[in-house]
């Protein structure tokens, strides 16, 4: 092993790895050094790496900001000391013997100060599983939709959904026995910027899409009609027209309701006025046409910097209007997540974590110590994608975590569960090994890196255990080694999605065969819809974009969906004839009693399905080829839930869920 390789290994660059189908592939030296230098560890010359590996072995050698463990089980501490002193989050403090390398077991989930010798450390107990909702056990067998918020129209007009459309379904579904509702992501976007609206290119993961708050919701009055919109979402004009809708209930606040948002923004600490400030200085730098921070004047690239300060001390009513954005978001969410408890559901709302965040993003400009810098993050190149995927996004850096005691993985966690009933963690396996790449570079240049993904997954247990909110892990492709056995040990629901749940003989399998521990659902955002499927839509698209497989055509990929139809028919297991390529509707609703009869604890449908519509709403791998994130439903929830069919279709999906067979059976 080089100098070089052994560099790469001790800071989890995997050299060698195996792609989809099975083929060792090798990462060059030249990617190495670069990814690793750009993780802050210099490999251009010889001497580099060897005060890099010194470096490393040093910061090894020191305790570590927060120690994780397991509740119940001695805990090792890498000292010779005898004593140890524990503060739990009461305040109440007891010290503790160490004998033989351990600290005695500690039996409470939670946080503790931890005093060993001269230093103190944050220790983590984590419980042994993630929180499991009493209502998820036993004979109840949860299901609902899951929904993409801006799709959702009202009675009144406006050009895209927000969160009083989302508490008008949570109701509507509700009264007929749903206890979830899963939603497309609302994390924080650049603030009237009508381009960048893809939810899962956010600016922020800490804090919300603005544009989604409902003044109705918090008791100001209701946003005035707007636009009713076409079919498409005209993002470019809907966001700013919002923004500037936002000004208007902000400008028209009475002072006790201006003074008691202030008072509440006060708890959000410096995190969420840092935001407000980046939002103030985007709107302001949006109108010369600059992108992101990093396009900024540079004396702004510092959020603690004398021209930051000097801004914020100059626009205090901007920086009190952004603030408010955010405070609006967030109660209206609040709002909608009690109105479904509520209304007797077992989880409420099922959020969504994007895997990453906008280089130029608020959360890059503020928590950039933390972050990766000059990489960004993807997927490497395989059959379906030759020349692999950037996704133009950053995330945490592994050793920005190590030096934070992992505060900023703890902040996003506890943002996203203090509105919601669950949280499905988006690209799970990024918690064990993501790809990256060097800005600018393409996929193939990359490499993958390893994460400290026994600490994140405990984490995520504690919080799921301190907000008492389960864990969805979206774990969809190929696997990491051990992932799957981890995630259901730390009691993390797996998604199983009817497209790719098949048989060794290439069937589909039945319900009976789904696990227990998982989320059954007839599609994601990303996949065809059930009707779409049925009719040939996705093939459509494929062949109009020229994505369809390079050994084969059209007319070959009819052929093998009519083979495909074939099979899935027979799984349903219906006694009527197979329906013709044109009549998806007994297909959809064969589907949806398909998942409802899982042995699944939670089954979610799209509304698209439930609607039995044929276009979804993302195409992965375009952008502007397909109208991603910009379908609207075709009329208000209220009058397309009371059609027939659909009621019928709901009525098949909650019948089949109380068919479904226990866990045992």
């Amino acid at each position: 092993m080089t100098e070089l390789h052994a560099l790469a290994a001790a800071i989890g660059l995997v050299r060698v790895w195996w792609d989809v189908s099975g083929r060792q592939q090798e990462v060059t030296d030249e990617a190495l050094g670069a990814i690793a230098t750009a993780l802050g560890y210099p490999a251009d010359s010889a001497a580099a790496i060897a005060l890099s590996l010194a470096r490393i072995e040093d910061e090894r050698q020191r305790p570590p900001a927060l120690l994780v463990a397991d509740a119940g089980r001695p805990i090792e501490i890498p000292s010779s000391l005898a004593r140890a002193d524990l503060a739990a989050e009461d305040g109440t403090s007891r010290a503790l013997a160490i004998e033989g390398g351990y600290l005695p077991a500690i039996a409470e989930p939670g946080y503790y100060r931890l005093s060993i010798g001269p230093h103190e450390l944050t220790l983590a107990v984590a419980p042994p599983r993630c929180h499991d909702p009493g209502e998820l056990r036993g004979e109840r067998r949860v299901w609902g939709p899951s929904i993409q918020i801006p799709s959702l129209r009202g009675p009144v007009p406006q050009p895209f959904g927000h969160f009083g459309h989302l508490d008008d379904a949570v109701r509507r579904f509700a009264a007929r026995g749903a206890d979830v509702v899963m939603i497309n992501p609302v994390h924080a976007l650049f603030p009237g910027h009508g381009i960048g609206f893809s939810p899962y290119s956010p600016s922020s993961r800490l804090f919300l899409n603005g544009a989604m708050g409902d003044p109705a919701l918090v008791g100001l009055p209701p946003l005035t009609p707007g636009d009713g919109g076409d079919a498409l979402i005209d993002w470019e004009s809907a966001l700013p027209k919002r923004l500037a809708q936002l000004r208007t209930v902000f400008n028209g606040l009475a002072p006790e309701f201006r003074s008691r948002v202030a008072t509440d923004s006060l708890a959000g600490g410096d995190a969420l006025r840092r935001h407000a400030i980046f939002d103030a200085l985007d709107v302001r730098f949006r109108a010369r046409d600059l992108d992101g921070w990093r396009t900024w004047p540079a004396p702004f690239h510092d959020p603690d910097g004398a021209a930051v300060r000097q801004f914020a001390a100059e626009n205090p009513d901007e920086i009190a209007f952004h603030l408010f954005v955010q405070w609006l978001a967030h109660q209206s969410l609040v709002a909608v997540q009690g109105h479904a408890r509520d209304a007797g559901m077992a989880v409420g709302l099922l959020a969504d974590l994007a895997v990453g965040v906008h280089t130029g993003g608020s959360d890059s400009w503020s928590l950039r110590e933390h972050l990766l810098d000059g990489l960004t993050i993807g997927a490497p190149p395989d059959p379906l994608g030759p020349l692999g995927q950037n996704w133009m996004l950053t995330t945490f850096s592994p050793r920005g975590l190590a030096e934070s005691g992992y505060a900023p993985w703890i902040a996003t966690l506890r943002s996203a569960l203090s509105r919601a009933g669950g949280l499905r963690i988006d690209h799970a396996f990024g918690l064990s090994r993501l790809w990256v790449m060097r800005e600018g570079h393409a996929s193939s240049d990359g490499a993958y890196l390893a994460y400290p993904f026994h600490d994140l997954t405990r984490l995520a247990a504690l919080e799921s255990h301190r907000a008492k909110a389960l864990i969805v892990a979206e774990d969809l492709g190929t696997k990491p080694g051990g992932f799957a056995e981890a995630i259901d040990a730390e009691g993390m629901f797996g998604m199983r999605v009817l497209w790719f749940e098949r048989a060794l003989d290439h069937g589909f399998i039945g319900p009976q065969d789904y696990p227990p521990q998982s989320v059954a659902m007839t599609g994601t955002h990303d996949t065809a819809t059930v009707a779409g499927w049925w009719t040939g839509r996705d093939l459509d698209w494929a062949d109009k974009l020229g994505r369809l497989p390079l050994d084969s055509n059209r007319e070959r990929e009819d052929e093998r969906r009519a083979w495909d139809r074939g099979l899935l028919w027979a799984t349903f297991g219906g006694s009527e004839p197979r329906p013709a390529p044109d009549d998806p509707a007994p297909a959809v609703e064969a589907a949806l009693r398909h998942i409802g009869r899982a042995r699944s604890r939670l089954a979610i449908a799209p509304l698209e399905d439930i609607l039995a519509l044929e276009e979804q709403p993302n195409l992965p791998g375009t952008i502007t080829e397909h109208p991603n994130w910009r379908r609207r439903m075709s009329a208000p929830l209220e009058d397309l839930l009371a059609e027939p069919d659909t009621a019928q279709r709901i009525d098949t999906l909650a019948a089949a869920r109380k068919e479904a067979p226990s866990e045992g059976g």
